[in-house]
């Protein structure tokens, strides 16, 4: 694991990601005192297919009434 102060982070922080991507974690100092740690993900995150969220938000009936008063029922509804 490689230790690296804040401001040379701060200057090379694209290329630590990568580098915490590839599978090396990153130990961020500041003062010589370890104050964070980048690592990679367990399992990375998939990109949102923009089509397929379009086709859910189209399949939902529209909101009757205005946003204000949807949140105030819901606010006045009888808490559990």
């Amino acid at each position: 694991m490689e230790d690296v102060d804040l401001a040379d982070a701060k200057a090379r922080l694209s290329t630590l990601v990568e580098q915490a991507a590839a599978g090396v974690p990153v130990r961020i100092t500041r003062r010589g005192m370890p104050v964070a740690q980048i690592t990679a993900l367990e399992k990375p995150r998939r990109r949102i297919d923009a089509s397929a969220l379009q086709a859910v938000t189209d399949a939902m009936p529209a909101q009757q009434g205005s946003a204000r008063d949807f949140i105030r029922h819901m606010r006045d509804q009888e808490r559990y």
